[in-house]
């Protein structure tokens, strides 16, 4: 990977983009900021930038290429855009019969799609596990207390209903306790399953026991993770204490961590674990 061309950043929601903005410049790499309008934040405004609609394919790569940018990172929360309230321009119409196509599937599928589009207009789609590994989930406990053996059986379970899910394109994580699978994320996100999670707890639906309830992310086994990882932060946290959980375990190497110290703090202050897990199907 080049260090002298700008890193392009095709920035969602969240703070990863900034995230990984800080870190590109620590090594010394430029950076170009393409702020999706309506969606990305204000914060990589002080860095050379663009706003322009997620429908403007032509547009994005127009910018890119007028920045000297080669390679191109796809980062942030996104919620899928209705191809029929999104304005495109002429590059995306250009693509619009393959687009069509691509939103008859699940989230990978598209993003999968898109990435090949980019591709395709010469540049280089990377993760932001490469550019940035600090960012990446370390393996162990990072927080919070021991995870027992029950736990670990019950993270072994839910990987596993991640794996045979994976195929359906159905979302990262699952909210599981004592061998009982009580959430699956779906389109709401990993915020909105444990929102879901919290309202079922203090509605009585869910009756967690004393130390019970662990948020568990995994990658789908064909996700493409230069695109779309799995991901936590301080937010994750407090929502997974929010609705009475135990602990969260992600994988370590296939997961972001956005400001892993605040994440550390939070978890120790509400004695919820975090865990990174091996890459293999055990816990």
């Amino acid at each position: 990977m080049s260090e002298t061309t700008p890193l392009g950043i095709i920035s969602g929601a969240g703070a990863f983009p900034l995230a990984l903005a800080r870190a590109a410049e620590a090594q010394g790499r430029p950076v170009f900021a393409i702020l999706l309008k309506g969606i990305a934040g204000k914060e990589l405004e002080t860095y050379p930038h663009a706003w322009v609609g997620i429908g403007q394919f032509g547009a994005i790569c127009a910018q890119a290429r007028r920045a000297g940018c080669r390679d191109l990172v796809l980062i942030g929360s996104l919620v899928r855009p209705n191809l029929w309230t999104t304005l495109p321009d002429i590059g995306a119409l250009k693509t619009l019969p393959e687009v069509l196509r691509l939103y008859r599937g699940g989230d990978d599928h598209l993003l999968s799609g898109i990435a090949r589009l980019f591709e395709r207009e010469g540049f280089r789609l990377v993760g932001a596990h490469e550019v940035a590994p600090e960012l990446v989930m370390p393996e162990g406990r990072l927080a919070g207390p021991e995870p027992d053996a029950d736990d670990r059986e019950d993270i072994a379970m839910a990987r596993a209903a991640i794996a045979a899910l994976g195929p359906y394109d159905v979302g990262q994580g699952i909210v599981i306790g004592r061998r009982r699978i009580v959430a699956v994320e779906g389109a709401e996100g990993t915020d909105g399953m444990l929102e879901r999670c919290a309202a079922m707890v203090a509605s009585g639906r869910i009756r967690w026991g004393k130390g019970v309830g662990i948020l568990v992310k995994a990658p789908k086994p064909q996700q493409d993770r230069r695109i779309d990882m799995p991901a936590i932060g301080p937010a994750t946290v407090d929502k997974a204490a929010a609705a009475g959980l135990r602990g969260i375990a992600v994988v370590a190497g296939s997961t972001l961590v956005v400001e892993m110290d605040e994440v550390v703090r939070r978890a120790d202050r509400h004695g919820v674990f975090v865990l990174g897990v091996g890459a293999e199907a055990g816990p």
